[in-house]
């Protein structure tokens, strides 16, 4: 069932469809407060809205895009009231997204900015190469350094 911002399904023929006809096109994350979400994922993480749009009697859906990987996401938000809006536990059905940056130090100033607390680092000879944060509803994004971004 198509309910959110995924695309239309890819004819065999596509050079995206694979052997089996399925593919991954997004990534869906329930969240509590869609503004303070896509503040989060906009200025934290850099991705950009695609498209949004509504599941009558259900919620709000945002595809978003990382501008470089054009890896997606889809931020859903179910108010009260809604058929899918369940108790919400951090968490659940999402361990971290992991996201590779040239600088931990940047990366993560720009985290804090937008709403995100320091969990954990990783240091290899002395220097961190991995750092976890939190972001809203306990998202947690992994930063890994990768010089080559």
């Amino acid at each position: 069932m198509l309910t959110g911002g995924g695309r239309p399904p890819r004819s065999a023929k596509s050079p995206l469809a694979s052997a089996d006809g399925m593919h991954l096109d997004y990534a869906g994350l329930r969240v509590t407060n869609l503004p303070r979400a896509l503040a989060f994922v906009e200025n934290g993480l850099g991705l950009k809205e695609l498209r949004r749009g509504k599941v009558p009697g259900a919620g709000t859906w945002v595809l978003m895009e990382d501008p470089v990987s054009h890896q997606r996401i889809e931020l859903n938000h179910y108010p009260k009231g809604s058929k899918f809006a369940t108790p919400y536990v951090a968490g659940e059905g999402l361990d971290h997204l992991g996201v590779r940056v040239t600088s931990i130090a940047a990366a993560g100033r720009r985290l804090r900015k937008a709403g995100a607390r320091r969990l954990h680092a990783v240091r290899w000879r002395g220097t961190v190469v991995v750092e976890y944060w939190e972001g809203p509803d306990g998202l947690w994004v992994e930063l890994i350094v990768d010089p080559a971004v």
